[in-house]
């Protein structure tokens, strides 16, 4: 039996919850349709990219299934579910909880109740994450086009506010490492348009409430103008871009020496400028490989993996661990920590590998004499150059090992 005037009834008070924000919830259950094990269905709203929805929650008798629907789509659906098997629904609201059920005997009751709650959950769709660097009013955001003058992301920066976010979570975990107040200069080798480096100073000057000094440099002179320009408006005074290559650039003082997706041996170039500084963390991010590829390729020496670098995809990705590895161990020579891990990057470039070096103390070991340590790590690289037919490696020229 349908009982159209009473779903009508209970609709339109639904209906008149989600326009009054009032809505808690619903639940429908006592289900006797045709949709086999299928028990009950609890409807929440959510938000989702900024939208209204209607999250529901099919709960079948071994599993949850949840799909979400705009606020007229649910709407009839519920609608529909009342008609074709549900015999009660629960409306929640701040107001009243109104209940409509259809009873054994054939009769309907349709009654209203005291509200079981007086607050509106959360519509989140997830939980908020604790961000280190947020949204709010930032006017750097604002100038790079990630938000809005109210503060709030646009829908085509979602990608790029979430990697600066994953950037910064990284290199907070990294910079805990050091000793207070170590960095007091940093330099971002390649920084591009700059959303990265600031970030990193907004992250540095406004969290950790250091007086970092933050140089970001890059090669096109048309990004170092706008960059500059947003700094100023920003009103970050120790922040700076020079126009330049890494290999020209002077970085004698630097105590954080970052460069993320230098292409082939410019992320050399930059290990290179750590390790004569010194700086206490370098972090890179590297690209291309081309220059340990074309070795391999050249020498085609045979050993336990040629039936793999037959192929050329498996090739590339063998020179991409190959040149990273011996980055790895050069640091180590030197005396760094070696770390290795994923970065999850952005939508084009979605999965970069990430090499840190964190000094193990504050000694130099560029032109010091060679420690037995320093010897077997010699020994390693120059195992690996052999076992894949590497004459040399750019790193291992530029530090003249």
């Amino acid at each position: 039996m349908v009982f159209s005037v009473q779903i009508e009834q209970f609709i339109s008070a639904l209906e008149a919850s989600l326009a009054s924000q009032n809505f808690v919830k619903i639940s429908l259950g006592n289900y006797k349709g045709a949709e086999e094990a299928l028990k009950q269905i609890l409807v929440r709203k959510v938000v989702i990219k900024r939208e209204d929805k209607l999250a529901f929650t099919f709960r079948y008798k071994t599993r949850d299934v949840v799909k979400n629907f705009d606020l007229s789509e649910g709407v009839n659906l519920i609608s529909e579910y009342l008609n074709t098997g549900f015999k009660i629904g629960t409306l929640f609201t701040t107001e009243r909880d109104l209940i409509f059920e259809e009873l054994n005997n054939g009769k309907v009751v349709f009654r209203e109740t005291k509200a079981s709650t007086n607050v509106v959950p959360a519509a989140s769709h997830d939980k908020e994450k604790s961000r280190l660097i947020k949204a709010d009013s930032k006017s750097y955001l604002t100038e790079l086009k990630i938000t809005d003058a109210d503060g709030k992301v646009f829908k085509n920066a979602q990608d790029k506010f979430r990697q600066i976010n994953h950037y910064i979570e990284i290199l907070s975990s990294l910079i805990k490492e050091l000793p207070e107040e170590t960095i007091k200069k940093v330099a971002d080798m390649g920084s591009g348009k700059g959303y990265l480096t600031f970030a990193l100073y907004d992250y540095l000057h406004s969290v950790l409430k250091l007086d970092s000094e933050v140089i970001g440099v890059e090669y096109r002179p048309d990004m170092v103008d706008l960059c500059n320009a947003v700094a100023d408006k920003s009103a970050f005074d120790k922040l700076n871009f020079v126009q330049g290559t890494i290999e020209d650039y002077n970085a004698d003082d630097v105590n954080l020496l970052i460069a993320l997706h230098a292409c082939d041996t410019a992320t050399d170039d930059a290990i290179f400028k750590g390790i004569e500084a010194n700086a206490e963390l370098i972090v890179v991010a590297p690209c291309c490989h081309k220059q340990i590829r074309r070795e391999i390729e050249q020498n085609k020496v045979k050993n336990d993996v040629s039936f793999l670098t037959k192929y050329g995809i498996f090739l590339e990705r063998q020179a991409e661990m190959v040149t990273d590895g011996i980055r790895a161990l050069i640091l180590e020579y030197f005396g760094y920590k070696t770390k290795v891990f994923e970065f999850i990057s952005d939508a084009h470039t979605p999965k970069n590998v990430l090499v840190v070096g964190v000094k193990k103390s504050q000694k130099s070991l560029v032109g010091s004499p060679m420690s037995e340590e320093q010897k077997v790590i010699l020994e390693k690289i120059k195992a690996s150059k052999a076992y894949f037919g590497i004459g040399y490696h750019h790193l291992e020229r530029l530090l003249e090992l």
